[in-house]
């Protein structure tokens, strides 16, 4: 008989030094270092990104997050002169966004924000952190148009610098199509063209679903039991041909990798009765040990923060304890961590 364990926020703590923190991406996507763990023997391999060619075989399905992220920062001003900060949570329509708003007094509903290139915003509503903003004058050119001509790349709060030209291409992935994230689904940042042709000419089947990253994925858990903590939803599409080609996988006794914790929970949000469905909605999936997986055979992760939702997916993956020796053996060696940081692939075998 299996005995659960009920694990704690504490439990997920781990000492990282600071100079582990990566602040800028490599040089080259696939420059980055790969640790390789089985999660049957908790065996690790230290490889180059590049090798993840060496453990992906042909008729593995490789499925990739192509949200694109949206310059989603604004720094503007009230009519007052002070100064505050946007990070815009969704576009709600041609007029209207929701958003934090970073300042240094609090802001009053009614409040007029203008915009570097002199466009005006009313603060009209306001749930918990989350602020409505409506523009006075309807954006010409759009909301999204605008953002990308003034908007800034929003960088995670650990990478503590602003951002430059270069972030515009690196925070964000090769196969990006879809506009709507506020973070970039990092373990796919890794990627390059020429390894997505690699894995192609190998055999190796690729799809694509969409999760639109929100700033939840940073927020804090303030509960210390894990059964209480209550996820953000973050929008999610799994097509109609992805079921197909997950169906065609599992059949064909082939592997379904997937490339980061938004593709863990969006395939596995979608998975009903042991079966692959399309999905088209919200997600609020929380995966902490215990979760028994469906669909997701391997996973291509980044090293997450301690004490945050996506190191409880890993763990409820690979295993706890599994898990925490790797990322103790990663910090031994020195690996990069978080967005801009170095890589984990995670298999059975």
């Amino acid at each position: 008989m299996k005995i659960q364990i009920h694990y704690k926020l504490e439990d997920f703590a781990y000492e990282l030094p600071e100079k582990l923190i990566a602040h800028y991406p490599t040089k080259q996507r696939t420059d980055s270092r790969l640790l390789c763990l089985n999660k049957t023997t908790a065996a690790i391999q230290h490889k180059k990104f590049k090798d993840i060619l060496d453990f992906i075989n042909p008729g593995d399905l490789l499925v990739l997050n192509n949200t694109q992220v949206i310059p989603a920062r604004l720094y503007v001003k009230k009519t007052t002169g002070g100064k505050i900060e946007i990070l815009i949570e969704k576009i709600v329509n041609k007029k209207c966004v929701l958003a934090q708003l970073k300042s240094s007094k609090p802001v009053k509903l009614g409040t007029i924000l203008i915009l570097e290139n002199g466009v005006s915003l009313e603060v009209t509503a306001r749930s918990d952190h989350i602020f409505e903003l409506t523009f006075l004058i309807e954006p010409n050119p759009s909301i999204l148009e605008l953002l990308n001509k003034i908007g800034h790349i929003p960088l995670p709060p650990y990478i503590q610098r602003a951002d430059e030209l270069f972030d515009w291409e690196r925070y964000q992935t090769v196969f990006a199509s879809s506009p709507g994230a506020i973070a970039a689904p990092t373990a796919g940042l890794h990627f390059d063209e020429e390894l997505l042709t690699q894995l192609k000419a190998k055999g190796v089947n690729i799809a694509y679903i969409t999760l639109h990253v929100g700033s939840g994925t940073f927020q804090p858990i303030r509960s210390t039991r894990l059964e209480d903590h209550r996820m953000h939803n973050e929008h999610v599409t799994v097509s109609e041909a992805v079921c197909e080609q997950i169906t065609q996988a599992k059949q064909n006794h082939k592997r379904v990798i997937a490339v980061g914790t938004t593709v863990v929970r969006s395939l596995e949000t979608a998975v009903l009765n042991n079966q692959i469905k399309p999905f088209f909605g919200n997600t609020g999936l929380f995966i902490y040990p215990g979760f028994n997986f469906s669909c997701v055979d391997a996973i291509i992760t980044n090293f997450h923060l301690p004490q945050s939702t996506l190191l409880m997916l890993v763990c409820a993956f690979s295993g706890y304890e599994c898990t925490m020796q790797a990322y103790h053996e990663a910090i031994k060696q020195n690996y990069r961590f978080f967005s801009y940081g170095d890589a984990m692939w995670i298999s059975a075998t």
